[in-house]
């Protein structure tokens, strides 16, 4: 009779022991599945200078060998590219790990000596309008050498490729914790710009997500230097086309702008008349040619434009820091607001 009650008391302790570490397990779970509260500013904060200064010297560094489209030197960093998205846990767009759009050679009119070339892109989905793409694209491609010297191409467009992978990995840090966007962002690093847009012309004749639903594009290229016309003020950025298809985006623009970081919005090129027709030089054009609101944010040009001299010591990381933050949160808020973009009647 002991040894049956000793047997029933052991029995319920071992009972006890196994619902308790149960429920404990069970309140582990749920804290991990709820969002932490961060703010919009703590992810901003994650998007510094020293991590873009890092990036930069590896891809504007002489082992890219100008990147020009199609050759070896823009494969390496495509790759370098699809390794980022990899190591850091975001998503490519369709197929799992396939980050790569591929552009055949015969698209690029012999500009690519011959060599095909591709995309490259990611994606982070969107919690409850994943159907809705925001698009943020910079071309990785550059000149090529000339005369055995090498065109780094670091202010144009290694500046605009290192923003897009800050702020992926701030986005993707948000979604880790519970706070990822509403509406789905597509990180587009498009080949071919210097001979002619081709990678954005490919994507938006072969999207991989319909453009009915490609709600805007925010394009960066050229944001880590001072543009002659600028020299002593470092704190500016050009905003070229952010109305000329929605004013509800260039209001959001300049709203978002006031709240968190305060640069001056430089209009200049975005003038109709503007003899430079920027407007039509870089790859959101070939959004705004299908009807998709746009803006360009762009430092203006310098000497060292599309010159052997454009290296990475010749950036400024602070300023470029805080342009990439601008553009982190204006497409946070486009893709967390209640309503989507529209388009001017």
């Amino acid at each position: 009779m002991l040894y049956i009650e000793l047997f029933k008391i052991l029995n319920m302790t071992r009972f006890l022991f196994l619902l308790a570490l149960t429920l404990n397990v069970s309140c582990n779970t749920a804290q991990n599945t709820q969002s932490i509260k961060k703010t919009t500013e703590d992810y901003a904060k994650t998007i510094t200078s020293e991590a873009l200064k890092t990036h930069l010297y590896t891809f504007a560094g002489d082992q890219m060998e100008g990147r020009m489209t199609g050759e070896n030197g823009n494969n390496k960093a495509a790759e370098y590219l699809r390794n980022f998205y990899i190591d850091h846990g975001i998503d490519a767009p369709i197929d799992e790990k396939n980050y790569y759009q591929p552009i055949p050679a015969s698209y690029f009119n012999g500009g690519s000596k011959g060599n095909p070339s591709q995309n490259v892109v990611a994606m982070i989905k969107g919690s409850e309008k994943p159907e809705e793409i925001i698009v943020l694209s910079a071309h990785y491609d550059h000149v090529g050498t000339e005369n055995g010297e090498i065109f780094n191409g670091a202010d144009d467009d290694g500046s605009g490729t290192v923003s897009l992978i800050e702020i992926a990995n701030a986005f993707q840090q948000a979604k880790n914790e519970g706070n990822g966007p509403k509406r789905s962002i597509l990180f587009l690093h498009v080949t071919g710009e210097e001979i002619g847009l081709y990678g954005s012309r490919y994507y938006t004749e072969n999207p991989l997500f319909p453009l009915a639903n490609t709600i805007t594009n925010l394009n960066v290229d050229m944001i880590g230097r001072i543009g002659s016309e600028k020299e002593g003020n470092d704190n500016y950025i050009y905003l070229i086309g952010s109305d000329k298809l929605s004013q509800g985006l260039h209001d959001l623009s300049e709203a978002v702008n006031k709240k968190y970081v305060n640069l001056e919005l430089d209009y200049t090129y975005n003038d109709d008349n503007d003899p430079n027709r920027f407007y039509y030089r870089s790859d959101h054009y070939n959004f705004a040619k299908n009807n998709i609101p746009v803006i360009f944010y762009f430092n203006g040009t310098h000497e060292d434009y599309h010159q052997a001299s454009d290296t990475p010591e010749k950036i400024n990381y602070e300023l470029l820091a805080k342009r990439s933050k601008l553009i982190f949160f204006t497409a946070w808020e486009i893709a967390n607001q209640e309503e989507r973009i529209k388009v001017n009647p």
